[in-house]
């Protein structure tokens, strides 16, 4: 694992909170080409508000804490 993928996974930490209180997590998956993958899991697995999640709260802060994340998408 290298610093930047440390980097991702200590910030998803920090905003794990705000998925959780809703019975939601968000897991890191891979990190490759300045994309970030990661898997919602719990109540936010199957929530129709889960790519907006992935958009709107966990992509706007991983690209303002971990230099060169350009996007953040959900793994398959």
């Amino acid at each position: 694992m290298d610093d930047t993928e440390k980097l991702i996974i200590t910030t998803l930490d920090k905003i794990r909170h705000f998925l959780q209180k809703d019975g939601g997590d968000v897991t890191f998956v891979s990190f490759k080409d300045g994309i970030v993958y990661v898997k919602m899991v719990g109540a936010c697995q199957d929530c129709i508000y889960a790519n907006n999640d992935i958009k709107d709260l966990v992509e706007v802060i991983l690209q303002e804490e971990v230099p060169g994340v350009v996007e953040v998408r959900l793994a398959e």
